[in-house]
């Protein structure tokens, strides 16, 4: 008995979730390095992956308007809390034989108020959830880790660098946000999460 409440400690501090991460107030002291350097590099990231998809899909990569502008945002931060449909688009292929534009429909996601804020994506298979840190004026900083299909709990941020994940939080509308990952570890070189408040 005792080795097994032993196993179960360890399982539970291996994997504890990243919303109970105690959050820092500054993003630049919570992010790894390497995703300071992905922040860095966002516009480099942003106008290869469209490079990239405008070679294949272009029609697809107009259509998508501000959501896949560079220079969109536009202030107004911290994003509200509240429920949200959050459509993904992944833009750029990162190897070959992967396709340069995806959009996925709308999931269900969720920000939490607060000094530092909390995002879930809370439906889909591969499920983004973290912290939102405060910025600028113009942005905002998003840090956590990926979720992969039934998995019910996730890494904390900074044990795996490949499940790590950086964004930056803007608005480019009324009612409509984006987040912004630089080279993500998966599939592409853009992913771009867009977020529409829930009526």
């Amino acid at each position: 008995m005792r080795t097994l409440l032993a196993i179960a400690a360890l399982a539970v501090a291996a994997c504890a979730t990243t919303q109970a991460t105690p959050p820092t107030q500054s993003w630049q002291q919570a992010a790894t390095e390497n995703d300071r350097q992905r922040l860095r590099d966002w516009r480099k990231a942003f106008t290869t992956a469209l490079q990239q998809a405008r070679a294949t899909n272009a029609t697809d990569v107009d259509r998508e308007g501000k959501l896949l502008d560079p220079d969109a945002a536009t202030g107004g931060v911290p994003i509200p809390g509240g429920n949200y449909r959050c459509r993904v688009v992944k833009v750029g292929a990162k190897t070959q034989g992967m396709l340069n534009y995806v959009a996925y429909p709308a999931f269900r996601c969720r920000i939490d108020a607060g000094q530092v804020q909390r995002f879930t994506k809370l439906t889909g298979s591969q499920r983004q959830v973290g912290l939102i840190y405060p910025a600028d004026s113009l942005r905002q900083v998003f840090l956590g880790t990926l979720v992969l299909g039934d998995e019910t709990v996730a890494y904390q941020y900074g044990r795996d660098d490949d499940r790590d994940l950086a964004a930056w939080v803007e608005r480019i509308g009324d009612r409509r946000w984006r987040m912004v990952f630089p080279y993500p570890h998966y599939e592409s070189t853009l992913d771009v999460i867009e977020l529409i408040p829930e009526q």
